[in-house]
């Protein structure tokens, strides 16, 4: 895939070249709204994209998924990431307390706690 989301046809397309066709296209694109659009030499041909089907964009080196009707674009989905045998990310956990009361307040190791927590909220790894 070239490049994603694009309305108009390229003027002068590479054999091979393919495109995601956007949702207003023009030209020779006209009512293809978010195929897939591959130049051959006997010129443009369409695919229509599928439920789950998945392509590479290499201009912007990301993956575009079709789902529910739209295409997502950089957006990676999965029940864990496994790197080198190891889950380094499973499903989102429960909310965690901030550090509150006790006899002994170290408000160095306080103030890095609510650090750390606040990073995994924003993360979306532990809940809000």
């Amino acid at each position: 895939m070239e490049e994603a989301l694009r309305n108009d046809p390229p003027t002068s397309p590479a054999l091979g070249a393919c495109y995601i066709v956007g949702n207003s296209p023009t030209a020779g694109w006209s009512g293809k709204n978010l195929c897939l659009a591959g130049y051959t030499s006997g010129g443009w041909r369409f695919v229509s994209p599928q439920d789950g089907m998945n392509v590479y964009v290499k201009s912007t080196g990301t993956l575009a998924s079709f789902r529910s009707g739209t295409w997502e674009i950089g957006a990676l989905r999965a029940a864990s990431v496994v790197i080198d045998g190891v889950q380094v990310i499973g499903s989102r956990e429960g909310a965690i307390t901030a550090p509150s009361g006790g006899t002994n307040i170290d408000a160095e190791s306080r103030t890095a706690i609510n650090q750390m927590l606040t990073a995994l909220r924003q993360h979306g790894l532990i809940e809000s």
